[in-house]
């Protein structure tokens, strides 16, 4: 039988798992994994690892997680590249979808024909009322895929790349960017500035597939970004652009990309670093390079998401000073 790994943030996935026992009965072979705002994406990780181990059988697993993109997805996504030919993951878990899925196992034991045939039933049990709020389909027009395809030379619009969101996140494509902040900023492009990343094919390739709907993902090292950034043929080109830490920031801005504003979004932390607040570590080099860019004219706009209130820069990097000051002593 195959085995059904719900994932989701917060204890959604225990939940629809609950609801899903009322309906069709307990089920064996399916666990619900959540992750809760105290962890991170290793714990999740581990917890995907123990649900999978505890089956049965592991040849045939089907992830049904909350939202493509988010951490769910993409600690799912990092385990099924080595069982893609087996294992299968769904994103917009909810109620028909599981329904669905728990009679079909019944007589198919194969996560891909499962997977392939929930999405309709998952869509179908989307309905609004009254009638007349249904969105009419409207016809995709086909637009160039590659800026390669356009001659060298060639001026789009004023020939300039609009940045809609430079920011600072370690975690850099994941669940809040790809749906709060690209919905908040609009753009056409999603991308990641990262000289360690774009030599990671999987990390890559990983990164590409979280990107939303209508958003193409693109990772790039640091000079390719200097580069695009003085070619006309971007000048349609909305980006969001995500950098690992404040130091490729600079070095960006250095090599002549115009970004007037940075979103300091999220810094783990790791050995040498303190905690400046609740989602955000600092090093000296961390420092040194944010006050770097305030002495460059760059802004600061420090929230993890649009709804959050903006914390103060100035009053962080003073803090992150005098804790860095006291560990040395």
């Amino acid at each position: 039988m195959v085995g059904i790994v719900l994932a989701s943030h917060g204890e959604f996935a225990e939940g629809i798992m609950q609801s899903g026992s009322m309906i069709f009965g307990e089920q064996e072979n399916v666990k619900a994994v959540t992750l809760m705002p105290s962890e991170g994406p290793d714990d999740l990780k581990a917890k995907i690892i123990a649900a999978v181990e505890s089956f049965d059988q592991q040849d045939e697993v089907l992830f049904l997680v909350d939202l493509w993109g988010g951490t769910p997805f993409n600690q799912a996504n990092t385990l099924f590249e080595e069982h893609k030919d087996s294992w299968a993951i769904v994103s917009g878990l909810n109620l028909p979808m599981l329904i669905e899925a728990y009679a079909m196992r019944l007589s198919v034991n194969n996560a891909h024909e499962i997977a392939s045939k929930i999405i309709e039933t998952a869509k179908d049990g989307i309905k609004v009322r009254p009638e007349a709020l249904e969105p009419v389909a409207e016809e995709k027009v086909e637009v160039v895929a590659h800026q390669g395809d356009i001659p060298v030379g060639t001026v789009i619009g004023d020939g300039k790349i609009k940045f809609v969101l430079a920011r600072v996140d370690s975690r850099l494509l994941h669940g809040q960017v790809a749906t709060a902040w690209t919905k908040a900023t609009g753009p056409n492009r999603i991308i990641v500035v990262s000289d360690t990343v774009a030599k990671d094919d999987l990390r890559k390739k990983l990164i590409e597939q979280a990107a939303p709907p209508e958003v193409r993902a693109n990772v790039i090292p640091i000079e390719k970004m200097i580069e695009i950034s003085k070619d006309p043929r971007f000048g349609g080109t909305k980006a969001l652009v995500l950098f690992e830490n404040p130091e490729d920031v600079v070095r960006v801005v250095e090599g002549g990309v115009e970004i007037d504003e940075v979103n300091v979004g999220s810094m783990a932390h790791t050995l040498g670093k303190v905690v400046v607040s609740k989602v955000l570590s600092m090093n000296e080099e961390d420092v040194e390079a944010f006050e770097t860019l305030k002495e460059k004219g760059v802004k600061f706009d420090v929230r993890k998401v649009p709804n959050d209130s903006k914390a103060n820069m100035d009053e962080l990097l003073k803090k992150a000073k005098s804790e860095l000051a006291q560990a040395k002593n």
